[in-house]
């Protein structure tokens, strides 16, 4: 067939890699998946990925890690014969470690290279049945000891396994040694991606939204920020629309960014589709929005529409941290099952309250809890003593919210006159609200709980938190208003929190 005559027909080719897929997944044990954090990627959003590369050279050089079946290789090449200034020659370094995938692997290069070959496109297609991580550091150390160059990529598509990293794991101590810490794999993938990218590399992943925000994810924020220019986001409004056949709960979200620092006077793209196939809007978001200068934690925050720079501005102009109010927030102290034998569900000598999120009621504690599985009471003595607080007026919020919640924060008041003890224990899974350890004056706590459990705030944690936990960080990165109007606030609340709407007016009215 003369290639003037040959019509590439990009759906037909993606068609193909879906049923490749579709046969890997039939094949493959789902307890294994979830072992190797695999989560296989469709057509539709492989080629959403592959659509925002812009390369326009004649040679391309791209690295998929983490291949799978190649569903991503294969858009992107998809990508590329669709377009005016095709390339003259593609080069993929792919890296598969579950020996079970190569075959299907091998027959997804087998069909790109067929339709590359019928339009004078080579194909260099290397498949590497090798760990990724431990070759890619192994690369970039002799690269450094040795000083020894290596071939850097033009691309990077990347669908990573999404695994956590154990502290004492090999691979947590081999990425350590190139000054890498990191929880998981995924975040992993994605700084050795960078690191292998040639200056103005551009790179496309899809991940959990989790580093967006909180503690764990700091230096892998602070690498990306330093050393990348993030281009666009793209956000599913569905949680469960990404992977459906997977059973993935976690928020995802595609990046694209691009090795070099240009920050000053850049915009970010969002985008947000509900259901795999659907694009419904897009989004200019100003950078500095995006990610605030002066923000020391370097929280992501993802802006979709006008509103979302209202609800910034809102908060920003509060100016004052909780720092500023001599207020601090912890995470509580009593671990259950390491404190499992000072526990109990009766009343004995000696015991004290021990508060966990089910015992929060219209916006208050309400204990002991009846009929619940969770003991209500601490032994107090020389161990227990020290993960225990004065009785006072403390504000309590959840780190953990369930999906059916309306809220992200979930604030409660915890009222020493409803609760007469001296001590009182928070577990952990409660973040409290305190003063150098102990209680806030009675308006405070009032005002300060009608405050978090506003709309305002729950939408403004929402632009940079994309699960369910609500870290003691993410508090402490909220600005607040003055003591003397949360007091304010505080003087209108009696014995329990007003509806949704009438605290929204309230805040409303505070601004």
């Amino acid at each position: 067939m003369h290639l003037k005559n040959y019509i590439f027909n990009k759906n037909k080719l993606l068609e193909l890699i879906d049923k490749i897929r579709r046969e890997s997944s039939v094949s493959i044990e789902a307890d294994k998946q979830i072992e190797l954090g695999q989560f296989f990627t469709n057509s539709n959003i492989a080629s959403l990925m592959a659509s925002m590369f812009n390369e326009g050279k004649s040679k391309i050089r791209l690295l998929d890690a983490g291949a799978g079946v190649g569903s991503l290789s294969a858009a992107f090449i998809a990508e590329m014969c669709c377009r005016e200034d095709r390339p003259k020659e593609i080069s993929i370094v792919a890296y598969e470690k579950d020996p079970a995938l190569l075959p299907y692997l091998f027959k997804t290069r087998e069909v790109c290279n067929n339709a590359c070959k019928r339009l004078g496109i080579k194909l260099n297609w290397e498949i590497l049945n090798r760990d990724f991580i431990n070759e890619s550091i192994d690369l970039l150390v002799k690269s450094e000891e040795e000083d020894l160059e290596f071939q850097r990529f033009d691309c990077a598509i990347l669908n990573p396994p999404y695994r956590k990293i154990h502290s004492n794991s090999l691979e947590r101590k081999l990425l350590k040694g190139i000054a890498i810490e990191t929880s998981n794999l995924y975040s992993a993938f994605v700084i050795l991606a960078i690191r292998l990218l040639k200056s103005s590399g551009e790179l496309v992943a899809i991940t959990p939204r989790s580093f967006c925000n909180g503690p764990y994810f700091k230096s892998f924020r602070k690498e990306m920020l330093n050393e990348t220019t993030f281009c666009r986001i793209h956000t599913f409004d569905s949680r469960r629309s990404t992977f459906s056949d997977d059973r993935v709960q976690q928020e995802n979200i595609i990046f694209k960014l691009i090795k070099e620092k240009s920050q000053n006077n850049c915009n970010v793209t969002v985008s947000s589709s509900f259901t795999k196939t659907d694009e419904i809007a897009k989004y200019q978001i100003r950078y500095d929005q995006f990610v605030h200068p002066n923000d020391r934690e370097m929280f992501i925050r993802i802006l979709k529409n006008d509103s979302g720079y209202q609800i910034t501005d809102q908060i920003d102009k509060l100016g004052n941290t909780i720092e500023d109010l001599g207020i601090s927030v912890s995470t509580g102290k009593v671990v259950d099952f390491r404190s499992k034998d000072y526990l109990n569900n009766e009343p004995l000598h000696g015991t004290v309250p021990l508060i966990y999120s089910i015992h929060f009621e219209d916006g208050f504690v309400k204990w002991p809890k009846l009929n619940s599985k969770k003991p209500d009471f601490i032994l107090q003595n020389c161990v227990t003593d020290n993960l225990l607080v004065p009785s006072g007026f403390y504000v309590l919020v959840k780190r953990f919210s369930s999906k059916e919640e309306r809220r992200r924060v979930v604030a409660a008041i915890y009222d020493p006159g409803r609760v007469m003890f001296s001590k009182v224990g928070f577990e952990n899974h409660v973040n409290y609200y305190h003063i150098n350890g102990e209680g806030l004056t009675e308006r405070l706590a009032k005002g300060l709980a009608v405050f978090l459990n506003s709309s305002l705030i729950d939408s403004y944690l929402r632009q940079f938190n994309g699960h369910t936990q609500v870290n003691a960080t993410d508090l402490r990165n909220l600005k607040y208003p003055r003591i003397e109007q949360l007091e304010e606030l505080g003087k209108r609340i009696s014995t329990q929190l007003p509806e949704q709407d009438e605290i929204d007016l309230m805040i409303s009215e505070l601004f």
